[in-house]
């Protein structure tokens, strides 16, 4: 793949390609088509048939009340500010609703899977020197058909975001930190993204960044590269990001207790306020579970049952011994830089300590999956490592050897999901809870006229009434004139033998209950 490299004042190892300019870049092209092609095929099949579930509206609600409000800095459920989680994901999705003029859970769903695949292109182009054009690629469709990225990326779930803005920073630092590049485009420019994954979820990420840089910097003895004035500037370009949002918020919303909200949504995750044992000991099967089928090959690579390829490495080491054939991923120097153990090491120890906390949950270490696709990337592209023979496909010819297998699984992975979406969607669509529930409101309440939901705190069906739609805090809060009104269950004797309708009177006119067993009455006042 490549020539032997020479060795770089910072004493690292660069490479020539074997192919002319021209062909390299045609070799980008054709591995950037490769991969837009297969995140089409496993993304965007039938992306909005199902109808919104678990979370999903609590990511897509405020930002339909964002868009009839214009209130872009505090973001509602319902009647209630929601300061859980940080709204860049409910821009997003107002976003993508402006942009495409409907309200679908397709338009929903659309920013998770573009985020999938800005981390796939950003292998294919900014890792390109580091990982070489076929590790590259490799890392670009690991990095897609593992199990955790195939499930948060089909959901507007911000597990799907917040991972891969943590990708794209752990890899344009690991790419330009191994090309040598400046100090401001190695320790400046990766903090956008850190920046705004704390407007995503919040600072765990910088763990797991850290521990990747760390573990590199420390593998290649360079650790006092932290201390820099690039570096101290990206920190206050992250912070920036976050306040950006942050400063104003807290001035909107000087009575309410939003800084309480921030730090009890921390500190439950070291303190474990929901623990339940089961959960928590399944917090690192579960984890590992989201690499899959990537985490059978570490399997085999750290037991030393990939084969040695008997080849002549045509790269020099620093270490004298490095031409032995290595008998497990511990013993191998990477043959595209030399501080795979750093980034190995680094992913480990990360992924223990938070597995291991209380209040944990095994998705709280996704944002590892991209350092562990660029990992793996490397050792399928070690010349010393070879997966078992009924692990190494011989089609299809045309693409290299190291190649082929994660191809073989990335088809394998569209045709999973085009029998899911043929066979299985169909079935699913006849058991929504969600959906027919709004199917309903809408059938009793005319075209045109207003409802209001009195407090009705989290209801995903909701998304699907028609509008307009008014949220309430409460009955004081709903003119004399309106006519349909959404309460729940414990409101509804109040609002029946409320005087301010008077000389109306408000009628139930629909009794229903979701999927969470909460009832709601819609009452008409005639």
């Amino acid at each position: 793949m490549f020539h032997k490299g020479c060795t770089t004042p910072r004493g690292e190892i660069t490479f020539q390609p074997l192919v002319s300019p021209q062909q390299s870049a045609m070799s980008c092209v054709r591995g950037s088509l490769l991969v837009v092609a297969l995140w089409s095929a496993i993304y965007l099949t039938r992306l909005g048939t199902l109808e919104i579930k678990g979370e999903e509206g609590r990511r897509i609600l405020p930002a339909v009340t964002m868009l009839r409000s214009g209130n872009l800095i505090v973001p509602y459920v319902g009647s209630d500010p929601y300061f859980n989680k940080p709204p860049l994901v409910n821009w997003l999705v107002a976003g993508s609703f402006q942009l495409f003029g409907v309200r679908n859970e397709w338009a929903a769903r659309l920013p998770s899977a573009l985020c999938v695949l800005a981390v796939a292109i950003a292998f294919v182009t900014v890792a390109r020197r580091a990982l070489g054009p076929t590790g590259s690629v490799i890392g670009a469709l690991v990095w897609l058909t593992n199990f955790g990225m195939i499930e948060k990326g089909r959901l507007i779930e911000i597990e799907a975001l917040y991972t891969s803005l943590c990708g794209l920073a752990v890899i344009c630092w690991l790419s330009w930190w191994h090309d040598g590049r400046s100090k401001w485009l190695t320790w400046f420019v990766p903090w956008l993204f850190l920046g705004l994954c704390l407007l995503a979820k919040g600072p765990l990420h910088l763990l797991f960044f850290y521990a990747v840089v760390v573990g590199v910097l420390y593998q290649a003895g360079e650790l006092r590269k932290l201390l820099n004035s690039a570096h101290l500037l990206g920190v206050v370009l992250m912070l920036g990001i976050f306040a950006a949002w942050a400063v104003p918020c807290l001035q909107m919303m000087r009575e309410g207790n939003v800084t309480g909200v921030w730090t009890r949504q921390f500190s439950g995750r070291l303190s474990g306020e929901d623990f339940k044992l089961g959960g928590w000991l399944l917090n690192i099967p579960r984890g590992i579970g989201y690499f899959l089928p990537w985490a059978a090959v570490f399997v085999l690579a750290m037991r030393g049952d990939g084969k040695s390829k008997h080849r002549t490495s045509n790269i020099e080491h620093r270490t004298p011994n490095a031409a032995a054939g290595p008998t497990s991923m511990f013993d191998v120097r990477c043959s595209v830089f030399d501080v795979s153990h750093g980034l190995l090491w680094g992913i480990i120890v990360s992924f223990l300590f938070v597995s291991l906390l209380p209040g944990s949950l095994a998705r709280y270490t996704m944002p590892l999956l991209a350092p562990a696709s660029w990992l793996m990337a490397v050792i399928l592209t070690d010349r010393r490592f070879q997966l078992p023979g009924w692990l190494t496909p011989r089609r299809p010819a045309a693409l290299a050897p190291e190649l082929r297998f994660p191809v073989v699984v990335a088809v394998a992975a569209c045709v999973v999901i085009a029998l899911y979406a043929l066979a299985v969607m169909p079935r699913l669509r006849g058991r929504e809870k969600v959906r027919n529930i709004a199917a309903q409101i809408n059938a009793a309440i005319p075209a045109g006229e207003t409802l209001y939901a009195i407090d009705p705190e989290y209801q995903p069906s909701l998304f699907y009434v028609r509008d307009p739609i008014i949220y309430a805090p409460g009955l004081t809060s709903v003119p004399g004139d309106a006519r349909f009104i959404l309460v729940q269950n414990k409101t509804e004797a109040e609002a029946a033998n409320s005087r301010q309708w008077a000389p109306r009177q408000a009628r139930p006119i629909l009794k229903t209950k979701d999927y969470r067993k909460k009832e709601l009455a819609l009452l008409e006042v005639n």
